[in-house]
């Protein structure tokens, strides 16, 4: 009774304090205002919607082990004699931070398990980044209102990439040494300005003793400081401008259907990162990766034999063992085409495309209304295939980055698996478009099949004339659903001659975008009832200028504001 009472006592002190804390907090803080939209804050119970979440939570994980490892590693470039407890290495000159990366490895303890865990954690993150961002891409997720969000994901991506890049060359060893050559030829293949930069960089000639202390200081502040900030502002804008749904009953363009933040949200993501933090320690513990003591101190005149980067930049080493040894002199200076294409141009060119791409689908489609129900990837097959060809292309060329170990591995000829590989990287984009459309086509005629004849049952019948059929049952409600209210506009019409040339290729590449289509089986009433799914949230008028293509397809299917 005794000990009941005190822990009575104990409990209420405890919510008085927690009260008083609160009351205090929230008259100087909005606290209770902002607690209460965001416990009221609807979140996605999609599987695909947690992507997202793995590359927060590895970002975590990152932070965590890389904060850790700052107290241990020096990034110094003074050379030393390594006298640790690594005996292979003993009595070798080589750089501090290299001595010191051997050191966390095996003289602190649970230092290479951090080491590993570390690694492992970029991995995970940059790869959680991708397949979340494909996934925005065949969704529709990035349209209208949600461009700026795009942009910020691509910005968090690429900063991702050069992050990991950083941290890869801290260690100065073999491996990365030989990177930071390839990175030091891609700076210098700029035309004019390539000696320059490079010069200012590596402060001096390659390979110097200024640039591993400068990419120490970019990757555990700069680059940090800015993945923080736009991962705030991209969650800020995740929350505001709400999550994208599935079609389903009850879901339309005009609400967001989701769990509430707590409990059940609050338990399911807490539980993700418990998963996401335990699988990067097993992997730490079991998968061995970036042993950099087998490599040995980075030496100018030394390349590591099977020299690959992480995957991630795998595509650009690719690139560059296929493109052909094209080099030119103008004016005095040589012009490397052999490295500015494929290291320079090419992811130019892919980033750019990726920051347009919104852009470029709104201007095709003349669409101005907000969307905020997901596409099923098969009812926009161009798109899809799009996706599906930029998938392929990055395959291949990483393919090509190992195209030494490959051909040592299976004893062809590496001259000759270059130029197939080379032939693939150009076909096999092509190939994978054309297949892709065609399924997503395909899997359209399926869902027509369905929805006139309905579920086969199994049941096999004979009629009275001694033929056999199957019998079929109709569409469960939330399946027609699914299958009906679809986002899909129509090609624009043709406008009133005369017509510009802007206005010819508009309406060109939206016929090709938008041509091959399977329609569904619906009738008038359904149609309508469609057309109120797919309606924005509000009405809006057009500006000054406003295009007026939208007013250009039917808003049956396309769900756009005339």
């Amino acid at each position: 009774m005794l000990f009941r009472r005190r822990r009575e006592r104990a409990a209420r002190a405890v919510r008085d304090a927690a009260a008083t804390g609160f009351t205090v907090l929230d008259r100087r803080l909005p606290a209770a205002e902002t607690a209460r939209q965001l416990l009221r804050k609807a979140f996605p119970d999609h599987w695909s919607y947690l992507l997202g979440e793995l590359a927060l939570y590895s970002l975590v994980v990152l932070l965590l082990t890389g904060s850790w490892l700052t107290l241990f590693f020096d990034a110094s470039m003074a050379e030393t004699v390594y006298e640790g407890s690594y005996a292979p290495l003993r009595g070798l000159r080589m750089s501090q931070a290299y001595a010191s990366t051997v050191g966390i490895s095996f003289d602190v303890r649970g230092g290479l398990l951090i080491r590993q865990v570390h690694h492992w954690a970029a991995l995970v993150f940059v790869a959680a980044a991708a397949v979340h961002m494909l996934r925005i891409f065949f969704t529709g997720a990035f349209r209208r209102p949600r461009e700026a969000n795009w942009a910020i994901g691509v910005t968090l991506f690429m900063l991702a990439l050069f992050e990991g890049f950083c941290g890869y060359s801290l260690p100065d060893d073999l491996l990365s040494g030989t990177g930071l050559r390839t990175a030091n030829t891609i700076v210098m293949s700029l035309p004019v300005v390539g000696t320059y930069l490079s010069w200012f960089i590596w402060h001096g000639a390659f390979p110097g003793t200024s640039l591993v202390p400068r990419l120490f200081i970019v990757h555990v502040l700069f680059v940090p400081g800015a993945l923080l900030a736009l991962v705030a502002v991209h969650l800020f804008l995740v929350v505001y401008l709400k999550h994208t749904q599935w079609a389903a009953r009850g879901k339309t363009n005009r609400n967001a259907v989701g769990q509430p933040f707590f409990p059940q949200f609050t338990a399911r993501s807490t539980g993700l990162f418990f998963i996401v933090s335990g699988v990067l320690v097993v992997l730490g513990a079991l998968a061995q990766i970036n042993p950099v003591w087998n490599y040995g101190p980075y030496r100018p005149d030394q390349v590591a034999s099977d020299a690959q980067p992480d995957w991630y930049v795998g595509f650009l080493e690719g690139a560059l063992r296929l493109m052909p040894p094209w080099e030119n002199t103008v004016a005095g200076h040589t012009l490397m085409a052999n490295v500015l294409v494929p290291a320079v141009l090419l992811p130019g060119l892919l980033f750019l495309l990726l920051y347009a791409y919104p852009l470029v689908e709104r201007w095709v489609t003349g669409d101005r209304g907000e969307h905020h129900l997901s596409d099923r990837p098969r009812d926009r097959p161009t798109r899809t295939a799009f996706g599906t060809a930029a998938v392929t292309c990055y395959a291949l060329l990483l393919v090509a980055g190992g195209n030494d170990v490959i051909a040592y591995t299976f004893r062809v000829s590496v001259e000759g698996l270059t130029w197939w590989l080379r032939i693939l990287v150009l076909a096999g984009p092509v190939a994978a478009f054309l297949v892709t459309k065609r399924l997503c086509l395909a899997l359209q005629a399926r869902d027509r099949r369905r929805l006139e004849e309905g579920e086969e049952t199994g049941d096999v019948a004979q009629s009275v004339y001694g033929g056999l059929g199957e019998s079929h049952r109709p569409l469960p409600a939330a399946d027609r659903y699914r299958l009906l209210v679809r986002d899909v506009p129509l090609p624009l019409e043709p406008a009133r001659r005369p017509v510009t040339r802007r206005r010819r290729l508009r309406e060109a590449l939206s016929t090709w975008y938008y041509r091959d289509r399977v329609e569904m089986p619906v009738t008038e009433e359904q149609q309508a009832q469609i057309s109120g799914r797919l309606a924005g949230p509000a009405l809006e008028e057009p500006g000054p200028g406003a295009d007026t293509a939208a007013a250009e397809t039917t808003q049956a299917q396309a769900g756009q504001e005339p």
